[in-house]
């Protein structure tokens, strides 16, 4: 079973921060496999969770996970940056935390078929929301070798994104890429094994961006945090799990400009990170950065957009 990143950390914040025995809902809006949720709902028998997903896999496992506690769980298909719709249609309230644990799955990366892996071969896919139009074949196959680039350093990270897109730009001249695993290995072929010894795949980068890109999760973590701070209830928590440093600077960012605004307090002095024993046992939670803000009093006549966030 999938293990849960800073599930005690979550679970501390929300008896300490929380007035108990705490009541309403909360808001699981990258609810995955329904780790996080199940441990709420475990751990706080008056609270209630709307678990929202994008990938409609994720909900069906996730549905009979929390099967058992019946009308305290409700499940809705929609992106994180709806869930200030998702909220309006099903009528909960109060919203009392807010959940948003970011990135891929490790069920996602274990299913090469939806394209997310370097290690196995899959059709160059890697959305998390079947509905969506855009693959990662048609980015890397019809965008121009300068946009590749940035791609690349901007989202991933990746040093050597010029010698890659160039390369690519190249090899696809003779035939599209369909496939992970011809990308990956002509991504390794250019960049080697870099400075840093071969830790981690040449390709991790890239695949990382090309992942970004196609679920625009720059654009769905900025519209999750604006819905999140529409649905809290004053005095509700907003807990956000990052995995791309880039996110947990955005994050950081967002968080003070709700303190600075009067909006949002932040809980703690700075991002919260998983015990030494918890990344021996989920080597996943390495990277991984916790940070929580209050909702504080909403200004005269605020309320959720109608519609939400699209």
């Amino acid at each position: 079973m999938h293990q849960s990143v800073l599930a005690e950390e979550i679970l501390h914040a929300l008896a300490t921060e929380l007035p108990q025995p705490a009541t309403g809902w909360c808001v699981d809006a990258t609810l995955g496999l329904g780790g996080h949720s199940e441990r709420v709902l475990t751990s706080f028998p008056q609270l209630s969770v709307l678990g929202l997903d994008q990938d409609p896999a994720a909900l069906k496992l996730a549905g009979a996970r929390l099967a058992s506690f019946g009308a305290r769980v409700r499940l809705r298909h929609a992106r994180a940056s709806g869930l200030a719709q998702a909220v309006r249609v099903e009528g909960v309230a109060p919203v009392m935390a807010v959940l948003l644990d970011l990135g891929v799955s490790s069920m996602q990366l274990d299913q090469p078929e939806r394209g997310f892996s370097f290690q196995a071969d899959g059709p160059l896919d890697m959305r998390m929301d079947p509905t969506r139009t855009a693959t990662a074949a048609q980015i890397v196959n019809g965008w121009s070798e300068s946009e590749l680039a940035d791609l690349f350093y901007y989202e991933g990270g990746e040093t050597r994104s010029r010698g890659i897109a160039k390369a690519i730009v190249e090899a696809r001249r003779n035939a599209p890429f369909t496939r992970t695993l011809p990308l990956a290995d002509l991504i390794a072929r250019v960049a080697g094994r870099g400075p840093r010894g071969g830790k981690i795949h040449p390709a991790t980068l890239c695949f990382q961006a090309l992942r970004r890109a196609v679920n625009e999760e720059g654009e769905e973590l900025r519209l999750a945090l604006e819905s999140a701070c529409e649905v809290l209830a004053p005095g509700g928590l907003l807990a956000v799990i990052s995995f791309h440093s880039g996110e947990d600077v955005f994050v950081k960012q967002r968080f003070a400009e709700g303190e600075r605004a009067g909006e949002l307090e932040r809980i703690g002095k700075g991002a919260i990170e998983p015990s030494r024993e918890e990344c021996r046992t989920t080597p996943r939670a390495r990277s991984a950065k916790l940070r929580i803000a209050r909702r504080l009093e909403q200004a005269p006549g605020q309320q959720v957009r109608e519609g939400g966030a699209a």
